[in-house]
């Protein structure tokens, strides 16, 4: 990805409040000075049309059937891909549904086909585990997997483990040198998130 993309994805979701900084709590109990929330993208329409066009050159050098979009978050988003590169579209529900058609799995597919996973944001790798075991499951299969930030936490490592690619548009890192050339974020809390992931990885 171009310089030139990269900053101007990195600003709209910072302008966006996708990414801030200050105190807060992670999942995992940690306290972090960054905080990644790329749900937002979703009221902010151009944002999310960019987000959708800058997985495309990644997707283009993949081989696969559909995209498989994880929820809740990275459905739009998938679907933005999909609209932008004409990419059929399925997704593994969370919670299988108790009536109807009980689908574990929406859209049309068939077994044998190969998915690439779509998500917003790679951490330690653990939910794409779980979607990936359910489209496995409904004899999909996986190989790679694109994401719109990778966290740099260890999620390409252990999905690497489990012969899978993780792909990203975007890294921490490079956002965060982004906003540092730039000014755009004060140069402690730039700091302050470097120490805290360079911790993070560490552990």
């Amino acid at each position: 990805m171009t310089d030139q993309l990269i900053a101007s994805l990195a600003d709209g979701l910072l302008e966006a409040d996708c990414i801030k900084f200050g105190e807060f709590t992670l999942k995992s109990g940690l306290k972090s000075p960054i905080y990644i929330d790329l749900r937002q993208i979703i009221t902010y329409p151009s944002l999310l049309q960019q987000v959708g066009a800058a997985y495309l050159p990644i997707l283009s050098k993949l081989k696969f059937s559909r995209l498989a979009g994880l929820p809740y978050a990275a459905i739009p988003i998938a679907t933005a891909i999909s609209l932008a590169g004409n990419y059929p579209m399925i997704y593994p529900r969370k919670e299988v549904k108790a009536y109807g058609t009980k689908a574990e799995i929406e859209g049309e597919y068939k077994p044998g086909e190969t998915v690439v996973v779509i998500d917003d944001l790679a951490t330690t790798g653990g939910s794409k585990f779980e979607a990936i075991e359910k489209l496995t499951a409904a004899g999909l299969v996986v190989k790679d997997v694109v994401v719109l930030v990778d966290r740099q936490s260890g999620a390409k490592e252990s999905l690497a483990q489990a012969g899978f690619n993780l792909y990203a548009v975007l890294t921490i890192a490079e956002m965060l040198d982004h906003w540092e050339s730039t000014g755009k974020v004060p140069v402690a809390s730039i700091h302050a998130a470097r120490e805290f992931l360079s911790n993070t990885q560490a552990s």
